[in-house]
């Protein structure tokens, strides 16, 4: 099965597993609607690269911690598009989730999601319990405080806004779990990767930095021009447009050396170059031209 499909069989049974008994039949419904459909999967993939170059001897325990991260990252863009944060009226090129079931709704399938990810890890702790704890202890650290998603959100509110600290909490993070938790499923030390997710979730930031400035909401499938709009720090902002590319092509060089030495290090700097060359569209480039 390719990672593709790993990847779409198991969140599909961690959704229907949350559909299962006597579920809210529209929590249940918003449930699905969450996650599909789900964008590049970029997290989970990425966790599954690691734990592949790292041997995968516990495909189960890696599938767990990818689909953990994704219904986490699913969670948070539920929250994100919400009226008290962004007012997001697309996500994904649909409604967004408040948009179609309502306020109540979106709060709810958001926890309910966070509350999915730590349970599709517990229940394949048999597998192997050390590494299973391991990989709850991660996801925790990228989800909440101080380092986590939440810390990120929370940034937002503040009058002075670290920016390194901002973009590291708010999408570093959870990048940060996906090359940790990839090669903690496999039976690896999380800290030497810690560095390669880091680049990589930078750059990630500044990507959507520069597609936020440059391209339409219908090149994205949600709305454009949100950081301008809603004062929010951005390497655009504080570096301007070819500073911000200039800055992104720094970070990959980077991250291609930041990969720890496993048996697939050539592959997964493979996936890491074409992830590199899908960052910013040619739309973005030659707007900025």
């Amino acid at each position: 099965m390719d990672i593709s499909a790993r990847i779409e069989a198991a969140i599909g049974k961690a959704i229907a597993e949350g559909q299962g008994g006597v579920a809210p039949p529209r929590l249940a419904s918003a449930l699905d609607y969450a996650v599909t459909p789900g964008g590049a999967r970029i997290r989970p993939t990425l966790c599954l690269h690691v734990a592949l170059a790292c041997g995968d001897d516990k495909p189960a325990l890696s599938d767990a911690a990818a689909i953990s991260i994704e219904l986490i990252h699913c969670a948070s863009l539920v929250h994100d598009d919400m009226p008290c944060f962004d007012d997001a009226d697309i996500r994904r090129g649909k409604p967004a989730l408040h948009k179609a079931y309502g306020e109540p709704l979106a709060l709810l399938t958001g926890d309910s999601l966070i509350t999915a990810g730590f349970e599709v890890l517990a229940r394949v702790g048999d597998a192997d319990p050390k590494r299973a704890l391991e990989l709850i202890r991660i996801l925790g650290i990228r989800t909440g405080m101080p380092y986590g998603i939440c810390a990120g959100q929370g940034w937002e509110s503040e009058e002075q806004i670290d920016l390194s600290a901002y973009h590291k909490a708010k999408t570093g993070a959870l990048f940060i779990a996906a090359t940790q938790m990839g090669a903690v499923a496999a039976g690896q030390e999380a800290a030497p990767w810690e560095e390669l997710g880091d680049r990589i979730g930078e750059a990630f930031q500044v990507a959507d930095d520069l597609k936020d400035a440059l391209l339409s909401a219908q090149d994205m499938g949600k709305p454009a021009g949100q950081d301008a709009a809603n004062h929010r720090p951005s390497a655009v902002a504080e570096l301007g447009v070819q500073g911000a590319i200039d800055r992104l092509n720094d970070i990959m060089s980077g991250a291609i050396d930041a990969i720890p030495s496993c048996p697939g290090r050539d592959d997964l700097a493979q996936m890491v170059r074409k992830t590199a060359e899908r960052l910013v569209p040619a739309k973005a480039i030659q707007a900025a031209e």
